[in-house]
């Protein structure tokens, strides 16, 4: 596919100023940054658009570009090393040449091209309940904002922002050298601006001209109703501040869920032990179950075993995320008294000497097993 114009891609005139050209682009790489936009084929785009900010907002590849188009990308600053080919035997191309005189010919990332904010990750403990149903908190996040006090800019003032005497406006100067091959231009970064083509003559008192500042916020968080424990959420763009007009990062928040005195969970459903006596288990009962809705009366049928599971539906948890609704699983253990009064131990002794079964128990099966 042939590549668009660079002019159309960032939506300005060919006449444009380097303003109106970073203006555009700080625009569009905000709408189009991978980590933040949710447009479709969103990496290509940025590409696309970074691509041609690297070349309009460089006055001399800006020049190249309107009088060669995209085939400028083909030229050196000195007309063009086409006819160098025969250099690629004994120095592995031209690449290989400028990295033996000059150390390397990587490309410098553009000092002044808005750079997304770092990341942030914090911990937050909240308990079974609210885990369960969700709860509005704030936490205090320690971070890089921007500079009230001048907006980012990191001067005193604007007119304390000047365009840098060294190179210009650029951020790149020509440095000559004398090599093999002869005379050699080569492009650098302007050591005196850091690329940036402006200097600050008095820099802003309260951020000592980096732009932002470190503060302390209190950032509100909603987590929903049904997280569980580990999960983690993303509030976008409540990270670090970003830089020349980039996006924040984002914030991420881990989320711990301390353990219930008499709940267990798994996924969306509850789990619950409760003591039944013998009499109860055998007799019938009805009994107050808590739950985390309220207690609920239960019916426990007569003949009931140790280990019984009873179901009580949509008493679970109901998650906001998935929007499904558990139930509560309730596991009756039978309690074997320890200390009986004489009543009750009369009671017991009495029973002993009744048939306590009348169907075949394991028991009965045990002892036909042992008579063989």
């Amino acid at each position: 596919m042939a590549k668009r114009d660079y002019y159309e891609v960032l939506g300005v005139s060919k006449t444009a100023s380097d303003d109106e050209i970073k203006k555009a682009y700080r625009q569009l790489a905000k709408k189009y940054h991978p980590d933040v936009s949710k447009e479709p084929n969103a990496t290509e785009k940025f590409k696309e658009v970074q691509e041609a900010y690297d070349t309009l907002s460089d006055s001399q590849k800006r020049s190249n570009y309107d009088r060669f188009g995209h085939e400028a990308a083909n030229f050196g600053q000195g007309g063009g090393f086409e006819g160098f080919s025969g250099f690629n035997q004994g120095f592995g191309g031209f690449e290989d040449i400028f990295s033996t005189f000059f150390g390397g010919g990587r490309t410098q990332s553009n000092p002044n091209a808005p750079r997304r904010g770092a990341d942030m990750k914090r911990n937050v403990t909240i308990t079974f309940e609210e885990a369960a149903f969700g709860l509005k908190k704030e936490i205090e996040v320690n971070r890089f904002e921007e500079c009230t006090t001048c907006g980012g800019t990191g001067a005193f003032s604007k007119s304390d922002i000047e365009t840098c005497s060294t190179c210009k406006g650029r951020g790149k100067v020509i440095v000559e050298q004398q090599t093999i091959l002869g005379r050699i231009q080569t492009e650098t970064t302007c050591s005196k601006c850091g690329g940036k083509g402006k200097t600050i003559k008095h820099r802003c008192e309260k951020c000592n001209g980096d732009g932002r500042t470190r503060k302390l916020s209190r950032v509100k968080v909603n987590i929903p109703a049904g997280i569980d424990d580990g999960q983690t959420l993303r509030l976008s763009e409540q990270g670090e501040a970003g830089a020349n007009g980039g996006p924040n990062g984002d914030l991420f928040i881990s989320i711990s869920v301390k353990a219930h005195e008499i709940f267990e969970r798994d996924g969306n459903n509850i789990y619950l032990e409760i003591p039944l006596t013998f009499s109860e288990a055998a007799l019938g009962t009805q009994v107050e179950v808590p739950t985390l809705h309220g207690d609920v009366s239960m019916k426990v049928p007569a003949g009931t075993q140790t280990n019984t599971k009873f179901k009580l539906s949509g008493k679970g948890i109901s998650n906001a995320l998935s929007g499904r609704v558990g139930d509560q699983f309730v596991t009756v253990k039978l309690i074997t008294p320890t200390k009986l009064t004489n009543e009750q131990k009369d009671l017991f002794e009495r029973l002993s000497k009744t048939d306590e079964s009348n169907n075949e128990t394991v028991f009965d099966k045990i002892k036909k097993w042992f008579k063989k």
